[in-house]
C-alpha cells in the first residue's frame, strides 16, 4: 500500500455538510456506568448515568463542535425517554423531529465497564423504541436545506425503522444531500452476519461517505477476514469516500485510486469504546470547511483519542476549545506503528 498526499474530496459534498442540519438516524438511549470506575458490573457500589447510542453519541459530537445535529429517533415516553430528551438539551442536540411514543418501547440501556481492558457492556434493546421510526418521520424532514444524512447501521436491523432508512435516502439522493453511512454492526442486533449484510449492502452502495472498521467490513463480505480491506476498497473505486478504521492502528482513507494511512493519538486508555462516535461527528465537522480529508481524519482521531481517556461517552465528547487544546499538546503516530 503506497501513501499518497493528502487529497480533497468533493467540495459540493464539503460545503453541503455546513449548509445545514445533518440529520442522524438511529438509537439514542441511556448508558450507565459501574462505581468507582474500574470495577466490574457486578461489584459496582453505584451507577453513574449517561446519554448513550451511536446516531446520539455522533450527534452530541457534531453540536459540540459547533455544528446543526438534528437526531432522528423515537423515545419512549417514560422516565428513561425523557433523561434522553434532556441530554440532548443539555448537550446542544436538535430533537425537533424526534417523536415520544408510548405502549412497550422502550430506550436502549446500556450498562458499561470502565476499564481498559476486557470492558464488559451489557444491552437491552428489547422493543426498542429507535427502531419504530416510521415513514410518517422521515417525511417531515426538508432534504432540500440538510447538510447531510447520517444513517448507524442498527437502525436497519428491525422495522419500521429499516423501511424508514431507505426512504430517508432515497429522498436524500434526490435533491443531492450526503449520505453518511456508519455501519455500525452490532451482533445483538441481528439474527445473524450473513443477515446483516443482505440488508445492509444494498444501502451502503447509496452512501457518499462509508465508515467502518475491519470487523464489519468482513461481514459485509461474507466473513472472511482476509477480504475486509478488499470490500473497503472496491467501495472506493465507485466513488465514495471509505474511512477504514483500525482501532489502534489508525485509519485508511480510500476514495478512487487515493489512499492516506493515519497513525493515532497515543493516550493512557480508560475504557475502549466511544471512539468511533467521536471520530465520526469531528471528522464531518472538519471535512466540511474545505474537504481536506486528512485534516478531517486528524481531527477525529484526535476526538476518539480524547473520549477514550475519559469516562462517559455523550459527556466525553470535547468542545472546540478542548480539542484544540488536546491537540496541541499530544503528537500522532506513524501509520502501523
Amino acid at each position: 500500500m503506497i501513501d499518497q498526499p493528502p487529497f480533497f474530496f468533493s467540495e459540493t459534498i464539503s460545503k453541503r455538510l455546513s449548509s445545514g442540519p445533518v440529520y442522524c438516524i438511529g438509537r439514542a438511549g441511556m448508558d450507565l456506568y459501574p462505581e468507582p470506575v474500574g470495577v466490574n458490573i457486578e461489584d459496582a457500589e453505584y451507577f453513574r448515568a449517561d446519554m448513550g447510542g451511536s446516531a446520539g453519541n455522533i450527534a452530541v459530537a457534531l453540536a459540540r463542535q459547533g455544528g446543526h445535529a438534528a437526531l432522528v429517533t423515537v423515545f419512549s415516553d417514560d422516565q428513561v425517554g425523557r433523561f434522553v430528551q434532556a441530554k440532548c438539551n443539555q448537550y446542544g442536540v436538535d430533537i425537533t423531529f424526534c417523536q415520544t411514543q408510548a405502549g412497550l418501547y422502550r430506550n436502549s440501556l446500556a450498562i458499561a465497564e470502565t476499564k481498559p481492558q476486557d470492558a464488559a457492556v451489557v444491552i437491552y434493546r428489547n422493543d426498542a423504541a429507535d427502531l419504530q421510526i416510521s415513514e410518517k418521520d422521515i417525511q417531515r424532514l426538508d432534504f432540500s436545506r440538510a447538510g447531510g444524512l447520517l444513517i448507524t447501521g442498527t437502525a436497519i436491523s428491525g422495522e419500521p425503522s429499516a423501511s424508514a432508512v431507505s426512504i430517508a435516502i432515497a429522498a436524500a439522493r434526490q435533491v443531492g444531500c450526503p449520505v453518511i453511512f456508519d455501519i455500525d454492526y452490532r451482533a445483538n442486533a441481528w439474527s445473524d452476519a450473513a443477515a446483516a449484510a443482505s440488508r445492509m449492502r444494498p444501502e451502503l452502495a447509496q452512501a457518499d461517505i462509508l465508515v467502518g472498521n475491519n470487523d464489519e467490513f468482513t461481514v459485509m463480505c461474507g466473513g472472511d477476514e482476509a477480504k475486509g480491506f478488499a470490500a473497503a476498497r472496491a467501495h472506493a473505486e465507485t466513488g465514495q469516500l471509505v474511512l477504514y478504521k483500525r482501532g489502534e492502528l489508525g485509519c485508511i482513507s480510500l476514495y478512487q485510486e487515493h489512499v492516506i494511512e493515519t497513525g493515532i493519538f497515543p493516550v493512557t486508555l480508560v475504557k475502549p469504546f466511544g471512539a468511533g462516535d467521536a471520530f465520526l461527528g469531528n471528522f464531518l465537522i472538519r471535512l466540511s470547511l474545505d474537504g481536506d480529508v486528512h485534516s478531517a481524519v486528524l481531527r477525529g482521531s484526535a476526538a476518539a483519542a480524547y473520549v477514550v481517556a475519559r469516562v462517559g461517552c455523550a459527556s466525553a465528547m470535547p468542545d472546540k476549545e478542548q480539542l484544540d487544546d488536546f491537540m496541541l499538546s499530544h503528537g500522532i503516530t506513524k501509520p502501523n506503528k
